[in-house]
């Protein structure tokens, strides 16, 4: 099913799914719970090199795969399977075997795993979503969110053309970071900043995040935990806590609950942490983000 490691496709690490930190000096961090969603394993847009490198340096006792984790959409079209790829879920599958709890909630491009829900395959449980309870005892719906999107529901060739436009999107930031690359200039996400400018992409993120809270709080939960728009986020809506883990093919974004039961959003690149992005969630407060300097 997947390909032959080769020169074209192999990674830079000398083992993308050892758990074993090399010689940089970099320790790893053990959290109580990782939240990671939308990699969409199988296109050419997953960041498969931050993601190893994330996985590698930050341990949990349960890890969330938050749907979309492999873009059946996409595979349909045409095959894409690249080692880097099979080696993500090499990694996974091998945390689940040293006992960390692996559960993997589906979305709309990764549906075809909700004909297997509630089994159990290679440590790793398959939900329609699941509540989960942090250290401190609050209660978070941990969902995907495509159901709740209205064009995913109701006009599914919308969606489909959006897929192929988004992708399109995306090869060219592709080239647009290779040439930043050139001029030693970060990363910047093109469909990232269009997202922030468009007035109609701005509404459609506001109305999914206020829709997912009034769920949340028909289901009397504390918060919610979801993925879907591709969009990280950390905030109060109303008393509803509102948490998306963000993506692996624009943001490389990841939300780890903390020991204590904090949640925080960490911004993550080929070379480690770049941003946390979290506030005191004992009160309704700003959010403080720190940046990471190497």
């Amino acid at each position: 099913m997947f390909e032959k490691r080769d020169e074209n496709n192999r990674s830079d690490h000398p083992d993308p799914a050892s758990d074993t930190p090399d010689d940089e000096g970099r320790q790893a961090t053990t959290y109580r719970t990782i939240f990671i969603s939308d990699i969409h394993l199988g296109s050419a847009g997953a960041q498969c090199r931050p993601l190893l490198d994330f996985l590698k340096y930050n341990n949990s006792e349960k890890l969330y795969l938050v749907g979309d984790i492999i873009d059946g959409w996409r595979l349909k079209r045409k095959w894409y399977w690249p080692q880097l790829h099979n080696d993500v879920v090499q990694k996974i599958l091998r945390k689940a075997r040293h006992g960390t709890e692996v559960i993997y909630v589906p979305g709309n491009h990764d549906e075809f795993a909700r004909h297997y829900l509630d089994l159990s395959f290679g440590g790793i449980q398959i939900k329609s979503s699941d509540i989960h309870e942090t250290i401190d005892g609050r209660k978070f719906w941990v969902v995907h969110g495509d159901l709740f999107d209205n064009v995913i529901q109701h006009a599914r060739w919308l969606a489909y053309l959006g897929d192929f436009a988004y992708t399109t999107l995306l090869v060219l930031n592709r080239w647009l970071n290779m040439y930043r690359r050139l001029l030693r200039r970060p990363y910047w996400s093109l469909s990232q900043y269009l997202k922030h400018k468009v007035k109609s992409a701005v509404s459609f993120i506001s109305a999914f995040e206020t829709v997912m809270s009034k769920e949340t709080a028909r289901r009397d939960c504390d918060g919610v935990i979801c993925g879907h728009i591709h969009k990280a986020e950390l905030k109060w809506i109303g008393h509803i806590l509102y948490a998306n883990s963000g993506d692996w093919v624009e943001s490389a974004t990841a939300l780890v609950e903390h020991h204590d039961g904090t949640l925080e959003i960490l911004h993550w690149s080929e070379q480690g942490l770049v941003m946390r992005q979290g506030f005191d969630q004992r009160h309704d407060a700003a959010v403080d983000s720190e940046m990471i300097t190497p």
